[in-house]
């Protein structure tokens, strides 16, 4: 058999389109580092990855990442074409590895790792031994994320895209998805596919090793924490809905809210337009129509110099470091997307104690307990999200509070580390490795 080493090991060949910093991303190297300390070989091929925009794993030698076809077709022409110049990036990519060098034949891989970029599944089951099954994992649909956000007439040029997303993800030998929740729109969207095709459901996972803050004081470092602190982590999109948070931390009277702060934090790009534009509409919405007092800090010593009165604070783009004291430091954490495919940050809040209150709809129905680790609550009612803040502010004791935190750091260690996402991802590989084996067989029998 391909790849065969001792003891069952396998060697793992991961395929992933630009090996950046995000969600996808993030899931594909804990994937990677979670079957590598199962002791199997893992190789990442990507057609980009930029030391200064990537994940730490991908840079400091923890994986072996190798950058290839990255020199014929760019990424985009003037900013456009983006998915034609995917499309053939992974392409080429396939086409070097298998017949440009001779990497893929040395390292005769058991399985394939192929997530967000389906269109090349046809080209590699041609080019992979029939021994070496496909695992494609499906973060999304992507023509209902193109479609969410398109007029009809690039809804008219995606339409030959859409079909052969649908198309070549039947090469892959088993697909899996990120929760039920993307199961069910998946199962929605193609159930053609889906009568054909297994959808397994494999969760991501963060790391739940103690991080270097933990015991570092970090309410002490932030002293604006200590009258209590509602934190909400997000990009600036608006998909994200960040307004929710601010409009029920608004409808708090002066007495319930006190000295207590909203402190809205996450990636911010200041090239990105609607980064830009969505902060500034944040703030007209804080300042202009609820009257709160908004501060807007870039870096961890402007944060800590903003004025006491400050009610609303707005930190663009946060560190690694500094994400972690922030979820240390809050008594609350508001998750406010609706319909989001899963949903990291509510898992790092429960793994260091700290309760979240979420949409009752998408990921978070999966990962947060109604009542034990949290709430989940209709963002359509903005009152029940106030009502949830005043209880972590004003009504619920110490420790009542402490103990919901726990039962979060134990469902985050029992069910979403990073030990249970490489058990289930190896037991998929063994099956699908089984059903080639006999695959096999029975065509040499025939």
């Amino acid at each position: 058999m391909a790849g065969e080493n001792e003891k069952g090991k396998k060697t793992i060949v991961f395929l992933h389109p630009d090996l950046g910093i995000g969600g996808a991303e993030r899931l594909v190297v804990d994937a990677a580092v979670s079957l590598q300390k199962r002791g199997h070989r893992v190789v990442i091929f990507t057609s980009h990855c930029d030391p200064r925009h990537c994940f730490d794993e991908a840079r400091d030698g923890t994986l072996d990442v190798r950058v290839r076809g990255n020199w014929l077709i760019p990424p985009s022409v003037l900013g456009r074409f983006s998915i034609v110049c995917a499309i053939l990036r992974q392409l080429h990519l396939l086409l070097h590895i298998a017949h440009f060098s001779s990497e893929l034949s040395s390292l005769r891989p058991n399985v394939f790792f192929v997530d967000q970029l389906s269109a090349g599944l046809p080209l590699l089951k041609l080019l992979a031994p029939a021994t070496s099954p496909i695992f494609f994992y499906c973060h999304f649909p992507d023509l209902l994320l193109a479609q969410g956000r398109a007029r009809w007439w690039k809804r008219a040029y995606r339409l030959p895209f859409d079909a052969l997303e649908q198309w070549s993800m039947g090469f892959a030998d088993q697909i899996a998805v990120n929760s039920s929740f993307t199961r069910g729109v998946v199962s929605r969207t193609w159930p053609a596919l889906t009568k054909q095709k297994d959808l397994k459901v494999v969760y991501p996972c963060i790391d739940t090793k103690p991080s270097p803050s933990a015991s570092s004081g970090a309410n002490d470092v932030l002293p604006w924490t200590a009258s209590g602190l509602i934190l909400s982590i997000n990009r600036f999109e608006r998909k994200k809905d960040i307004g929710l948070a601010i409009r029920a931390f608004a409808a708090l009277t002066p007495a319930q809210r006190g000295a207590a702060r909203l402190l809205v934090a996450g990636g911010y790009d200041p090239r990105v337009a609607e980064n830009v534009t969505y902060h500034a509409e944040l703030v007209a919405l804080a300042t202009g129509d609820l009257g709160l007092r908004t501060a807007t800090a870039k870096t961890v010593v402007t944060a800590l110099n903003v004025p006491q009165d400050v009610q609303v604070l707005f930190l663009l783009s946060v560190p690694g470091a500094l994400k972690d004291m922030l979820l240390r430091s809050a008594r609350l954490l508001v998750y406010t997307p609706s319909n989001e495919h899963f949903g990291i940050v509510p898992l790092e809040a429960m793994l260091r104690g700290v309760p979240v209150l979420a949409a009752d709809n998408g990921g978070p129905t999966e990962t947060v307990v109604e009542g034990v680790t949290g709430w989940l609550r209709d963002p359509g009612q903005v009152g029940r999200w106030t009502e949830v803040m005043d209880t972590v502010l004003n009504r619920m004791g110490e420790a009542e509070l402490k103990e919901m935190g726990r039962a979060g750091v134990r469902r985050v260690r029992e069910n979403f580390a990073e030990v249970q996402m490489g058990e289930r991802l190896d037991g998929i590989f063994d099956d699908m490795l089984e059903r080639a084996s006999k695959k096999g067989v029975y065509q040499v029998a025939q």
